[in-house]
């Protein structure tokens, strides 16, 4: 199992960061789940803007390949970002979520 982690400031000034969240629920995450390989997200973010997705693949190869969606969803909604987000991916060595996350 493979990790994305993307890191992002969402500028405050323009949207708040539920209305952010709301977009990425209606706009990004049904075409996600198409993906090849999808296997959850989990989106953190506090009231200042700084927000973490982590995104779950089931092989190495299914995160690389899903990078050109990312920067496409990422690219759709610059404008709310006061920086552009910085990528990284990761392999999943340890994982236990709560129900509420994985039920």
């Amino acid at each position: 199992m493979y990790s994305r982690v993307t890191l992002l400031e969402i500028d405050t000034l323009r949207t708040t960061v539920d209305e952010a969240v709301a977009l990425f629920e209606d706009e990004v995450l049904p075409d996600l789940r198409e993906q090849d390989g999808y296997e959850g997200v989990v989106v953190l973010a506090n009231p200042d803007g700084k927000a973490m997705l982590v995104s779950v693949w089931e092989t190495e190869d299914d995160a690389v390949a899903s990078a050109e969606f990312a920067r496409g969803a990422l690219e759709q909604f610059v404008t709310l970002f006061r920086s552009p987000p910085g990528r990284e991916q990761y392999e999943v060595l340890l994982a236990e979520l709560p129900s509420v996350i994985v039920g």
